[in-house]
């Protein structure tokens, strides 16, 4: 018997809506990248992007544990010198709901053409309505 491997022609892509309301960030990060990433699947191969498509929704309900709202700090580099940017996780959930879960779900991937591949199939929105219902996504629960 040998091993099968998945073409890029045979790969079904199915769409899942999480609910990121009252639920852990890191929890729901780990749900979205394991779809993207195909790894719920039987024919999952780590080489081969198989990964579904993934709505978040509720993004700016999502919580933080413990002291990681004050004491978690988001950093970015402008390219310029002295250019070191730092946003507490307090402020960029009141702003910028939808950033925290990207950059979550984009620290879970693999830093490689097949994760920043996964990425692009990731919507996240702040309020419970989406703008996919014309692909009747299924909700996933975990």
């Amino acid at each position: 018997m040998s091993t099968f491997m998945p073409k890029a022609d045979q790969i079904s892509r199915k769409w899942y809506v999480i609910d990121a309301a009252g639920k852990p960030l890191g929890r729901v990060a780990v749900a979205a990248a394991n779809l993207l990433r195909g790894k719920n699947k039987p024919t999952f191969a780590p080489h081969v992007d198989c990964g579904d498509h993934v709505v978040i929704i509720n993004a700016k309900d999502a919580v933080l544990t413990g002291k990681k709202l004050e004491d978690k700090i988001y950093y970015r580099h402008t390219g310029y010198i002295g250019g070191l940017k730092a946003v507490q996780y307090k402020t960029l959930m009141a702003t910028r709901p939808e950033l925290a879960v990207e950059l979550a779900v984009k620290g879970m991937v693999p830093d490689n053409t097949i994760g920043r591949k996964a990425l692009t199939r990731l919507r996240v929105f702040a309020g419970a309505e989406h703008t996919h219902t014309a692909q009747k996504p299924e909700t996933y629960e975990f």
